[in-house]
């Protein structure tokens, strides 16, 4: 079916359906569905109770097996919050609507659905969705279509990661990343972690392989990085222009390991990216040049208040070559606390550090009561300890 003749039978059927009454799929007058009513029944039903546990954490929903959540949750993860309209507030202003079945064999169906809304008569695409449904006993499974789309891909593994590719890797490139990511998970204590890495060329060739053929949020959008974290393994879905792995960012690779080994939740943001940069570099410039620069262009300053910049009184200090390219000069203060933790307490330390919780307008208590506590720094004297470490980092 044609999009334009989809919305056509769309703007017909909205009128008929209950939309407002249930999350259940509203099913396409010219579907076709497997013949056998039961097959048909169950296959429906399956996939309503898998849609109406998406917003669980994905690793509880029934309906997926384990050998394909990894994929499954990068999917989900997409799927979640998806009938919500931030603009109308509206929590169920997208509608789910099953658009195609297509039976693969006996007991396999691949499966499209859309969610769209209706704005002034007008019907708006929010995203469409391609799932892999298998039947077994008594329910179908579902998963994303990531295998099957790259089956003909190459694979090699090296080390805990194993790369997918289309043609060729860069093996030399691909050693050093193994490298650095075993130096980390040591630094971070993760142990005998997994890493799957896929090569897509671009942004639209992430999506389609994935399984998620539009979503309105990304209009525009040519490159990315999807990742998704189940069974003590990291799925990265890479779609860079970099389908051979010829380079990565250690900047990057600091806050994919770490957040593979804490919560979000408990993350501190100036904190992480602090230790991004001291471990990491950014945008390909090294800690001692970001170093050199800041003392430069923020800290030839001597009426900077860096407790002002610490607890957002200030507008933030950006000191690199561009808004995209920025160097923020609170991290960089981060950075020479992380510097002083790891030196004098070890790296446990610093990860209570950077597990303080996020930054919260106001004082950011939960921040100066674990720096206090590991540092003896505190409000009262913030000031005056990041003057002193300013003059004894060496760049």
């Amino acid at each position: 079916m044609t999009l334009k003749i989809f919305f056509l039978t769309l703007l017909l059927s909205f009128s008929l359906s209950n939309f407002g009454q249930t999350k259940s799929l509203t099913l396409s007058p010219n579907l076709n569905l497997p013949k056998d009513t039961v097959v048909s029944n169950k296959l429906v039903k399956s996939l309503n109770n898998f849609l109406s546990l998406k917003e669980n954490p994905n690793k509880e929903n029934p309906f997926v097996e384990k050998e394909n959540l990894l994929e499954t949750s990068m999917l989900l993860d997409e799927m979640k919050k998806i009938e919500q309209n931030a603009k109308t507030k509206d929590d169920n202003f997208y509608k789910g609507y099953l658009n195609n079945v297509v039976q693969l064999d006996a007991d396999n169906f691949l499966i499209q659905f859309s969610y769209i809304g209706m704005k002034e008569n007008v019907p708006v695409l929010a995203a469409s969705f391609e799932v892999i449904a298998k039947q077994k006993d008594s329910k179908f499974f579902f998963s994303s279509p990531l295998k099957r789309n790259t089956i003909a891909w190459q694979s090699k593994k090296i080390g805990n990661c194993t790369f997918h590719y289309k043609n060729k890797l860069n093996n030399k490139v691909a050693g050093e990343y193994v490298k650095s990511v075993a130096a980390l998970d040591k630094k971070l204590n993760i142990i005998n972690a997994q890493i799957e890495w896929y090569g897509c060329s671009d942004f639209s060739d992430i999506i389609q392989n994935i399984g998620l053929d539009y979503k309105l949020d990304y209009n525009g959008k040519n490159s990315s990085t999807f990742s998704a974290n189940e069974n003590n393994t990291l799925l990265i879905v890479s779609g860079n222009a970099d389908e051979s792995f010829n380079s990565f960012d250690p900047h990057d690779l600091w806050h994919d390991r770490l957040r593979f080994a804490y919560s979000r939740d408990v993350i501190n943001k100036p904190v992480d990216e602090g230790c991004a940069y001291l471990y990491g570099g950014s945008w390909g410039i090294s800690w001692k040049q970001i170093l050199n620069t800041f003392k430069e262009k923020v800290a030839s300053n001597p009426n900077t208040d860096w407790l002002a910049l610490a607890i957002y009184e200030t507008p933030q200090l950006n000191f690199g070559e561009s808004k995209e390219k920025h160097l923020m000069a609170d991290y960089v203060v981060n950075a020479l606390l992380v510097e002083k933790i790891e030196r004098e307490k070890g790296f446990s330390a610093v990860i209570e550090f950077v597990c303080c919780g996020k930054n919260k307008k106001g004082g950011n208590d939960n921040y100066f009561t674990v720096l206090e506590k590991l540092t003896g720094i505190s409000k009262s004297n913030f000031n005056t300890k990041i003057w002193e470490l300013i003059k004894e980092s060496k760049a």
